[in-house]
């Protein structure tokens, strides 16, 4: 019998970390192989955007920790997170890193979609960095960045649409648990059973995410969260976002063949964001069986098995008899 030597194995790792990878990358780039876009006079008018809301950064990302602390304040007693465990001077350090990281990219007119790609290892290692203490400190560190975003694009007097696009980028990255997932990846041979079902999934999460949403506002037309109804375009993007978060954390469930990450991750930053943000729990077990349906057309009935194997333990965590007891999950006050 032929044993493998060592570098036969990192062979074999390195290929399923590329493969992954790639379908990946896929998703965000587009036109990756095109040239940058040349400089001419409009690199002027972005020098002067990014120049203004670099100078903002620092009162836009205190602004941004206020209004989480005021969302959150009440869940770290709730589920008894030790406050010291949140830096708030780490967390704005990463912020401003980030964000200028951004500024450079767009300046440069290096398209989001490459952006997206740039960046992903270093917002893993944020993400990997903050999990590692506590998996919901990541709460407190995405919406961090995510109401960055939001007001850094409201003193964006000129050119929101393409700026949208990096901040989007960012949200998405720090939102997933791509850096498990790619990590997850590797350990699979490039024959995996399991590699190859989510590496079918992938390219398609982004459109089952949209026909999810939609079918989510049609049947809770009247529903508002936090942030405006939920047929708005600053929710929309949100819900979307969830959809896809949703799918790449069952990725890594299928891939790791284990629920861990939902239970130690997912579950406890649902119940402790969801609720501030009026986020009802009938629209998420509603988006679970859209999944479900969804993964059934598009998966053999092996994989959809496989698949359905960690749904199924999603839907039972998420369901009804669970929250019995609203008195554990209150709604924000000043939500309609």
């Amino acid at each position: 019998m032929h044993l493998p030597n060592k570098d036969e194995l990192m062979s074999g790792v390195s290929s399923s970390l590329h493969s992954f990878s790639q379908a990946w990358a896929k998703r965000y780039v587009q036109q990756v192989t095109q040239p940058l876009l040349p400089a001419h006079s409009a690199n002027t008018s972005r020098q002067d955007v990014a120049e203004h809301l670099r100078q903002e950064l620092r009162a836009v990302s205190a602004k941004a920790w206020s209004k989480t602390e005021h969302l959150l304040a009440e869940q770290v007693k709730r589920h008894q997170l030790p406050p010291n465990l949140i830096n708030p001077w780490a967390i704005a350090k990463d912020v401003y890193d980030i964000y200028d990281q951004a500024f450079i990219s767009y300046v440069s007119s290096i398209t989001p979609e490459r952006f997206a790609v740039n960046i992903s290892p270093l917002l893993g290692h944020i993400r990997a960095k903050y999990t590692l203490v506590d998996p919901r400190v990541i709460g407190f560190v995405s919406m961090q960045f995510h109401y960055t975003g939001l007001f850094l694009l409201e003193l964006a007097a000129t050119d929101q649409d393409a700026l949208r696009l990096y901040f989007k980028a960012i949200d998405d990255h720090l939102y997933m648990p791509l850096q498990r997932a790619y990590d997850a990846a590797a350990r699979h041979s490039y024959e995996s059973t399991d590699l190859q079902l989510v590496r079918k999934l992938l390219p398609q999460s982004s459109a089952i995410a949209h026909r999810v949403v939609d079918q989510v506002m049609a049947a809770f037309p009247q529903h508002h969260c936090y942030s405006g109804a939920l047929n708005s375009p600053q929710v929309k993007i949100s819900s979307l976002r969830d959809a896809e978060m949703f799918q790449t954390y069952l990725w890594v469930c299928i891939l790791e063949d284990n629920i861990s990450i939902v239970q130690q991750e997912l579950f406890p930053l649902c119940v402790m964001l969801y609720p501030m943000l009026n986020v009802r729990w009938e629209l998420v077990r509603y988006m679970l069986t859209l999944m479900d349906h969804e993964f059934a057309q598009c998966l053999d009935t092996a994989q959809f098995i496989k698949c359905s194997t960690y749904l199924d333990s999603l839907k039972i965590m998420f369901a009804e008899d669970v929250f019995a007891s609203e008195a554990m999950v209150p709604s924000y006050n000043g939500v309609a």
